[in-house]
């Protein structure tokens, strides 16, 4: 950046005199024996919780505990599941909620899925969701929640999966609703 007289930043004098020199007109404030020993209990406190997460902790002890997604890895001929959420028009057709249609992504409703099992009614509110974001598109007549089982070898898909209902919920009527 250059200045109003010309100059650069990186083109100012510099300083011949030592780091010691420079601040011995300052004052230094030491630290009291008790203000250290705080400071070095916080830190050996701070570090045996980290060491214990580390050993015994899971994902909800975070940061103490190890986030397992990026400390663990997986195994290369485990099946990979994939979950994914569709509305179902009236003519059968699959229509995509997931994947920020709806304005949840899928780790976040992979997140919600124990409280989605309990009560499956949640997922009119996807469904009611996509019919503001898309006024002109067919109606829902239901949502499943489906998850896809990729099966691997040597960490490749081998073109084998199956897909599991896991929950579904029947929408209601648009056009009768409200009246009696």
């Amino acid at each position: 950046m250059t200045r109003l007289d010309e100059r650069r930043s990186y083109d100012a004098r510099v300083s011949q005199l030592s780091t010691a020199e420079r601040t011995s007109g300052t004052d230094v404030i030491r630290l009291s024996r008790t203000s250290r020993r705080v400071r070095l209990t916080l830190t050996a406190l701070v570090f045996a919780l980290v060491m214990a997460g580390t050993v015994w902790g899971n994902d909800s002890d975070f940061p103490f505990g190890p986030f397992r997604m990026y400390s663990t890895r997986a195994d290369p001929d485990a099946a990979v599941v994939s979950t994914r959420v569709v509305g179902l028009t009236e003519a059968g057709r699959e229509v995509r909620l997931s994947g920020g249609e709806v304005g949840l992504r899928r780790a976040e409703f992979e997140g919600q899925l124990p409280r989605m099992e309990a009560e499956p009614e949640l997922l009119g509110l996807l469904a009611e969701t996509y019919a503001e974001r898309h006024p002109d598109a067919e109606p829902l007549v239901e949502v499943r929640v489906v998850q896809r089982r990729f099966e691997l070898v040597d960490g490749q898909r081998t073109g084998d999966y199956t897909d599991r209902v896991v929950i579904e919920h029947e929408l209601g009527d648009p056009d009768l609703e409200g009246t009696p």
